[in-house]
């Protein structure tokens, strides 16, 4: 390896053994986070009844839905989803994930990485 050239680290995770932490949608086990440059992170999500519409101003996601079907709501407007499909959430976009009577499990795809400052909600005066 070329002097002062940092190498790139390889690391495998079990991701239901990862801490779980509450957010929008249900909770969720994040990887990846603070690696690889903050290029992206990757989110175990299972998904609550409550879950909370919201947006971030500069994250894009992609949510691949692994188990259960149910719907999707962005901007206002209900998608039906299920296991197999991929959803493209660009910033800006008000959205949460409606579980159907089956637990709903999501794989969530955060770029640049998730920043817990960049998740926004309609109903306070600051967005917060």
């Amino acid at each position: 390896m070329e002097e002062g050239v940092a190498r790139a680290v390889s690391r495998c995770v079990e991701m239901a053994s990862l801490p779980r932490v509450p957010c929008p949608c249900g909770t969720s086990h994040r990887a990846f986070a603070g690696e690889g440059k903050g290029a992206f992170s990757l989110h175990l999500v299972e998904i609550s009844k409550d879950s909370r519409a919201h947006y971030h101003r500069k994250l894009t996601e992609v949510y691949y839905f692994l188990e259960g079907v149910g719907q999707l709501e962005m901007d206002g407007a209900l998608f039906d989803v299920g296991p197999g499909m991929a959803v493209l959430i660009p910033p800006g976009v008000r959205h949460r994930a409606v579980p159907g009577r089956v637990r709903m499990k999501v794989l969530n795809f955060v770029m640049p990485a998730f920043d817990p400052a960049d998740e926004w909600f309609d109903a306070d005066a600051d967005g917060r």
